[in-house]
């Protein structure tokens, strides 16, 4: 197949660097990419299949977002999806930096970048990638047109790069993971509020990943988890644990490492992790793409032994889960799930089915369906899938959530804050979809309950997406803080919120 032509190396390099410094924008493989019939001009020609391919590959697990098969990119259509992606953001970046430490010119300079230190086209493009490593946004937010329930206020907590997981330290520290394209952000951070006036001021970065283990692509610092004094972190294929962390923190520590080992499958690889109320420690496994034919090895939660030496299955047919918490009062373990894509039956299309789930575990040895059948009722059409299982010995979801809305962390409010009504209600964070032809979810949702029936399921917090179908922020993780405010990470724009009630 013919290479892209050199003529246009200038304007396809720009727009990989803008699309790598989205990298907030692109984690946890849910980035949404809009296709739009005048980007085949814009895009100009496109790399041969090997280059798509490579540039897909480096993206740890977004690589999905780019054609039909895991790790495959093909077509015209994917190839303007990294163009109108990247076109997107560029109004965020400060191409002072980018120049200085990526050789790229500014938009609209007649000076060409220098490539002379690349010897083909491809390797170009891989150099532009791997460059990138450094420089956070930081955008003059909206917060105006967050819409929130009556009585509540939004503000910025603090300003964390890629920020994901969180958990709370016996001291009030909120602890953050980290994780974007290629693993540009790779930092553990702890964040205080040191004057108690509502503002996390207090940055400290624990652990960065990138310049302590700058080979080691599985170190992706996503879950996060507290409990004893000690501060535990899921990479991609293992836990590690930093001792006595709130003495710690600022003397770049370095953590032990677990005897437990998990697959090394990037696809839905991004640790959550969260200790429960049996003081074990649980860890998800997702599929190894957007379907797992090993049902046994993958789409699971874990449990630790006490030790952390040995694991169990806790649950099974579990595709996607990035986020769980368990109920204040029965101890039973809820979490979100993620559908599959690509979900054709008859003539309704992908666009709407499966839901995302949000599930209930009561106890261990329960199967929730993937990769056979979805939201329990859905059995999938492909005789592959079909075969390990049947609707009937599926666990079916508590509340069918937005159909690819990428809901990840929730949470109980267990605070005292907020109005009564709100106590002991799951609150999740809606990452955002990126197959939908129209954009959904980017929002905080509510879902009330009645014992263990949920009743409603509406808007906390919108307007990280707007009218237009744009997306200026993408909630990851909910935390209720000692005050009672609830904060909410946000790995596009690089930031916390705290959200309180204020009537």
């Amino acid at each position: 197949m013919k290479v892209f032509n050199l003529s246009h190396s200038v304007r396809f390099i720009k727009f990989m660097v803008l699309l790598i410094f989205a990298g907030p924008a692109l984690s946890g493989c849910k980035t949404r990419f809009r296709v739009e019939n005048n980007l085949r001009v814009a895009a100009s020609p496109r790399p041969d299949a090997v280059t798509m391919t490579a540039f897909a590959r480096y993206c740890s697990g977004c690589h999905a977002a780019y054609g039909s098969k895991d790790g495959q990119v093909d077509g015209d259509a994917a190839w303007k999806n990294i163009h109108r992606d990247a076109k997107e953001i560029a109004s965020r970046l400060d191409w002072n930096t980018a120049a200085q430490d990526h050789m790229m010119p500014p938009p609209g300079s007649s000076e060409q970048a220098d490539l002379s230190n690349a010897p083909n086209d491809r390797q170009k493009m891989l150099a532009a990638v791997t460059a990138v490593s450094r420089g956070d946004l930081a955008p003059d937010l909206p917060l105006d047109r967050i819409k929130l329930q009556p009585g509540f206020k939004i503000s910025v907590w603090a300003k964390v790069p890629g920020a994901r997981s969180m958990t709370l330290g016996d001291d009030g520290t909120v602890y953050v993971g980290s994780g974007g394209l290629g693993g540009r952000h790779k930092k553990v951070y702890a964040v205080q509020d040191l004057d108690g006036n509502g503002s996390g001021e207090s940055v400290t970065v624990i652990r960065d990943f990138e310049v302590s283990d700058p080979q080691d692509s599985l170190a992706v610092p996503n879950g996060v988890a507290f409990r004893d004094g000690k501060l535990y972190v899921g990479l991609i294929d293992r836990i590690v644990r930093f001792e006595g962390i709130a003495s710690n923190f600022s003397q770049n520590p370095k953590p032990a490492v677990e005897v437990v080992r998990f697959p090394e499958e990037m696809h839905h690889g991004w640790k959550f992790i969260g200790f429960g109320p049996d003081g074990r420690l649980y860890v998800p496994v997702g599929a190894d793409g957007n379907m797992t034919t090993d049902p046994d090895q993958f789409g699971l939660i874990y449990r630790l032994s006490n030790d952390m030496a040995r694991k169990e299955i806790f649950a099974k047919g579990v595709r996607n889960s990035v986020g769980f918490d368990w109920h204040p009062q029965t101890g039973d373990l809820w979490f979100t799930d993620n559908g599959r894509d690509n979900l054709v039956i008859n003539t309704q299309g992908s666009d709407d089915i499966p839901p995302d789930e949000l599930n209930r575990a009561p106890q261990s040895g329960l199967n929730f369906g993937h990769p056979f059948c979805h939201a329990g009722t859905i059995a999938d059409p492909d005789p592959e899938y079909a075969r390990l299982g049947a609707c009937a010995d599926a666990v079916p979801p508590v509340q069918n959530l937005l159909p690819h809305a990428a809901a990840l962390g929730m949470r109980f409010y267990t605070g005292k804050s907020y109005p009564q009504e709100f106590r002991n209600q799951i609150l999740i964070a809606e990452h955002g979809s990126w197959n939908r032809s129209t954009r959904i979810g980017y929002r905080v949702s509510l879902v009330r309950l009645e014992g263990n029936r949920a009743t409603s399921y509406e808007d906390f917090a919108s307007g990280w997406l707007t009218p237009e179908g744009d997306r200026w922020g993408r909630p990851v993780d909910i935390q209720v803080a000692p005050d009672g405010a609830v904060l909410v990470s946000d790995d596009m724009a690089g930031v916390i919120y705290r959200i309180a009630y204020q009537p």
